[in-house]
């Protein structure tokens, strides 16, 4: 079913881009299930399901780069996806937070952090839009998300290299680069707001 008419407007929400972000976000709580081994009274290992969690995981990160490469090519910019993308980013990267918070992986302080700098920018760019001004993502935002998705796939990785040997050391490698991730997440959304001084601080 076409998203657009004869005319060549858009007439349905449900254009590819949109249907990838939805399909995003429904894979999320799967992934949660096999990194919590919560298949684990069905017959299924751990070590099966960390690598199946690591590889969903993986999988959902690169479609990130799907649904909004197919809105651009395509033309198909909606509301609709500009509201739900930056969701299911958000989901996906505190689906892994919470799953690593709960067995012990990652300090809460972590979380804290990342989730505190979230709901900073997103008000941020709340109040710059009644403003008539919009807060697009700069290279310093895009390269913490990058270095946040490598550090969690790395840490992700930790248990299905467990029966290999390498535990250890991706641990090591997996908690450097969360560090690096927290430090990118406090000095980019401290650019934000300076960037943004004089709508933040305005009478």
């Amino acid at each position: 079913m076409s998203s657009r008419n004869e005319q060549g407007d858009l007439t349905s929400i449900w254009t590819p881009a949109n249907i990838v972000t939805c399909v995003r976000i429904l894979f999320i709580p799967v992934f949660m299930l096999f990194a919590t081994d919560a298949f684990a009274g069905v017959g299924m290992s751990v070590h099966a399901q960390a690598i199946a969690a690591f590889g969903i995981y993986v999988v959902l990160s690169l479609t990130d780069k799907v649904d909004g490469s197919l809105a651009r090519s395509r033309n198909e910019i909606t509301d609709f996806g500009k509201f739900l993308d930056p969701i299911a980013d958000k989901l996906l990267v505190f689906s892994a937070l919470l799953v690593f918070l709960a067995q012990g992986m990652v300090n809460v302080w972590v979380v804290f952090i990342i989730l505190l700098r979230e709901f900073l920018v997103s008000a941020l760019r709340m109040v710059a839009s009644a403003n008539g001004s919009v807060i697009a993502a700069d290279s310093l935002g895009k390269a913490k998300t990058a270095v946040t998705m490598v550090a969690l796939c790395t840490l992700l990785f930790v248990r299905c290299a467990a029966s290999w040997g390498m535990a250890y050391e991706l641990w090591i490698a997996g908690q450097a680069l969360m560090i690096a991730a927290v430090v990118l997440t406090v000095v980019s959304g401290i650019q934000y707001f300076w960037n943004c001084r004089d709508i933040v601080f305005r009478v």
